[in-house]
């Protein structure tokens, strides 16, 4: 629990939840600047988990919602663009 461990580099999390008033966009932010900031041999997944379960119990918190939503938008990825994703003929 505390600032700047391995599943929170920066301990932008941490800081999260100790931000009164915040809002889920300013936490959606936060997510992000997080994620970024994982190295790259990290398991996100099991990374969130491990937050949530160290955070999520602190009531009703714009963040849980945050981690939540990535857990389902990292485990259902999906192809947004580019040239893979258009039609052939």
């Amino acid at each position: 629990m505390s600032k700047g461990d391995a599943e929170d580099p920066k301990g932008l999390i941490f800081e999260a939840y100790q931000i009164e008033g915040i809002t889920k966009p300013e936490c959606r932010t936060i997510f992000l600047d997080w994620a970024l900031s994982l190295p790259s041999e990290f398991d996100t997944t099991a990374t969130i988990r491990v937050l949530l379960a160290r955070y999520g119990t602190s009531g009703d918190h714009p963040m849980n919602d945050v981690l939540s939503e990535g857990l389902i938008s990292i485990a259902t990825p999906r192809r947004r663009g580019g040239w893979r994703s258009r039609a052939r003929d």
